[in-house]
């Protein structure tokens, strides 16, 4: 397939709304794709290459090569030389890199070499989301789309979920299982608003301390034991704790899903920051070692249990980690799941878990059957600038820059920024307001008079020295404009940092 046919399938994805417009379009370009080019172009499709760790930064990507008249590329050498982008290492690799990726855009048109520098930065924002992917695939193979859902998420890797599904059809696809040492994609939860409205949703329910930690997927054949982080990476070198913690147990084959965090010398959890600080070093690094906590079990001894309801899993991850397992009350009663809650919370917890005591491990799903429930923190902050938005939100001012008040010396302090939770109308609103209100542009960022205040619900703050503030917002989204406040009536920063205590 020519490449630039691929390239040319992703604008046209990015440039509409419709999901089936984009599932088409998907479809068709995944039918037009040669066997032995499928997994490639399927991934490069869903925005992501299929080597995933490239070892490229901005600064490689900044090469200035003229755009080819006759781009000649087809998806096969587009992969191959990212494999061989892959592969570099040790000394003169740099130099190697450097050459490789102007060989590359040497060939490619200028519609390519742009693609080509969104998809190696991961800032390839088409609208081809996973579900979309997952739908083009099986209209391609004419098969269903939770043949395909269900065979990625056992995986791990959606590419390869489409070379089976073109290939094997229906029938290779249902024969993707779970497999011990193979990570799959782990089961998320919905929001509710409270304890009350999630216990509501789901009624009998297992309610658990919400660790703030990082996700892990720990898998154990035999004395061979791997970890993976959320995102399916091995982080096993890392946490050498935990593999000594999972060796100690007593079955030979299972796989479990916890979270790895850091305690003080009172048993409370650590700040998340210092957690994930722990978490990046990837030698194992010094100080306190991070421990886990559990508190699912999807395999054990040749048995799969992900299908098993929620009550099975819990008693045999009980009998397997014992004290590590994440403490939880099962119950249907609102008051006793609050009570819980509260005390998840003045024991340093993010907040609770609410999950279906039947419910199976749904991977990659974010189902109705589990409900996180923590506090939101809502502050209303002051936009310094903005920045123009990019594939579907071309030609609006979509990522904002966000101020607290300095009490001390007045003006604004930058303390974050987020594109989060705006709507089409919103977008469109807060566009004209800004740029009635520009002061000056660099580059894509559009610097605007400090008068918008916006209320932003937030999960906290963390230390950061990318701020002047010394402090940076967590999943930082916006509620609303607050047209009824005038700049000098928003949020201080001393009531930001007040969150890292």
């Amino acid at each position: 397939m020519r490449f630039a046919d691929l390239v040319a399938t992703s604008a046209a994805v990015a440039a509409t709304r419709s999901r089936l417009a984009k599932i088409t379009a998907l479809a068709a370009a995944i039918g037009q794709l040669d066997a032995d080019e499928l997994e490639a172009g399927a991934a490069m499709l869903a925005g992501e290459p299929r080597q995933r760790r490239l070892g490229v930064g901005g600064r490689a990507l900044e090469v200035e090569v003229a755009p080819s008249d006759q781009p000649d590329l087809t998806v096969r050498d587009v992969d191959a030389a990212l494999a061989a982008l892959a592969a570099c290492a040790g000394a003169g690799s740099q130099t190697e890199r450097a050459r490789l990726i102007g060989g590359l855009f040497a060939r490619a048109s200028a519609a390519e070499q742009s693609f080509m520098r969104r998809l190696l930065t991961e800032g390839l924002r088409q609208g081809a989301l996973e579900g979309v992917m997952v739908d083009a695939i099986a209209r391609a193979a004419t098969v269903e789309p939770d043949q395909v859902r269900r065979a990625a998420m056992l995986s791990g890797n959606l590419a390869r979920t489409a070379v089976v599904a073109m290939r094997e059809g229906a029938t290779g696809l249902a024969a993707v299982g779970l497999q011990v040492g193979r990570p799959v994609q782990p089961m998320l939860a919905a929001t509710s608003a409270d304890v009350a409205s999630a216990i509501d949703e789901v009624g009998l329910a297992s309610v658990e301390w919400k660790l703030d930690g990082a996700r892990v997927q720990v898998h154990r054949d035999g004395d061979q034991v791997r970890l993976y982080t959320r995102n399916l990476n091995d982080v096993t070198a890392r946490l050498p704790a935990i593999v000594e913690a999972v060796r100690a147990m007593p079955a030979r084959a299972f796989v479990l899903d916890g979270e790895a965090i850091g305690f003080d010398e009172d048993e409370r959890p650590g700040v998340f920051q210092d957690t994930m600080s722990r978490f990046g070093q990837h030698d194992g690094g010094t100080g306190p070692a991070l421990a886990a906590r559990f508190f699912d079990l999807l395999h054990l001894d040749g048995v799969d249990l992900i299908d098993r309801p929620l009550t099975e899993r819990l008693a045999a991850l009980d009998g397997l980690v014992g004290p590590l397992a994440v403490s939880r009350v099962i119950t249907a009663d609102i008051d006793v799941a609050r009570q819980f809650s509260d005390a998840a919370l003045a024991a340093g917890h993010e907040g609770v878990m609410i999950k279906a005591v039947a419910s199976p491990y749904e991977a990659g799903r974010r189902g109705s059957s589990w409900r996180k429930v923590k506090p939101v923190r809502t502050f209303d902050l002051v936009v310094l600038g903005v920045e123009w938005g990019s594939g579907r939100r071309q030609g609006w001012l979509s990522n904002l820059h966000l101020g607290a008040r300095d009490p001390d010396g007045g003006g604004f302090v930058m303390v974050g920024k987020t594109f989060k939770g705006l709507t089409d109308a919103l977008l469109a609103w807060q566009t004209e307001q800004l740029l009635a209100r520009k002061t000056g542009e660099t580059g894509a960022v559009v610097w605007v008079r400090p008068e918008l205040v916006v209320e932003i619900a937030l999960d906290g703050a963390q230390r950061s020295t990318r701020y002047p503030g010394g402090v940076a917002l967590r999943f930082a989204r916006v509620k609303r404009y607050r047209e009824d406040k005038l700049a000098d009536q928003a949020d201080t920063l001393d009531a930001i940092r007040a969150l890292l205590k």
